[in-house]
């Protein structure tokens, strides 16, 4: 695994610190008036979710780790378990439904996600940038509310609140940017 200087640790970067993998969150780069400049990094470990803020010189060495990502289609959901399938061997793997976290809503039959490994341990699942939601319920529109930059509530197929611009109504398609979880265009 190559070594990398403390200074040039990014946001997304994965890093094997204290024995354990961990994902850098956040990367504040600070020189103070006095000593040597530093990273503040806030990381996250891949296996159990802790946090943990760590500062790192640039003369410190940490190692990089490179985690294979796989397409992977989604099947189902059993008992807590979500089913997916290798889209080139079709073997089915099972993950537990938390790997998604608030995103898991966003999730839908036969969508592709890309999974991380390490070795053959699946650590973290992506979404697609974006997904496309229907609208069930929201205010009617307004005929010249559309001027002003204003949102309003809205509620979508999958149970999940979200700001919708005033022009969007009800049962329409709505694209959501499941990295922000906001409205992102009209489908």
């Amino acid at each position: 695994m190559p070594k990398i200087n403390g200074n040039e640790i990014r946001p997304g970067n994965v890093l094997e610190h204290n024995g354990g993998l961990w994902s850098a969150i956040k990367v504040d780069h600070v020189k103070p008036g006095k000593g040597g400049a530093f990273a503040q990094v806030e990381l996250r470990n891949l296996r159990n979710g802790s946090k943990l803020n760590e500062r790192f010189r640039s003369a410190d060495k940490v190692e990089q780790v490179r985690l294979e990502q796989k397409d992977q289609q989604f099947l189902y959901e059993s008992e807590g378990m979500l089913v997916f399938m290798d889209t080139e061997t079709y073997e089915q793997i099972e993950l537990p439904a938390d790997i998604l976290g608030d995103r898991r809503i966003f999730l839908q039959d036969g969508m592709t996600v890309v999974i991380e490994y390490y070795d053959a341990e699946a650590l973290n699942a992506t979404l697609p940038q974006k997904v496309t939601c229907k609208v069930v319920e929201t205010e009617p529109v307004i005929k010249g509310q559309t001027a002003a930059k204003s949102f309003k509530p809205a509620i979508l197929d999958n149970g999940f609140k979200i700001m919708v611009p005033p022009f969007v109504g009800q049962d329409e398609d709505i694209i959501v940017n499941t990295e922000t979880m906001d409205y992102s265009e009209r489908a």
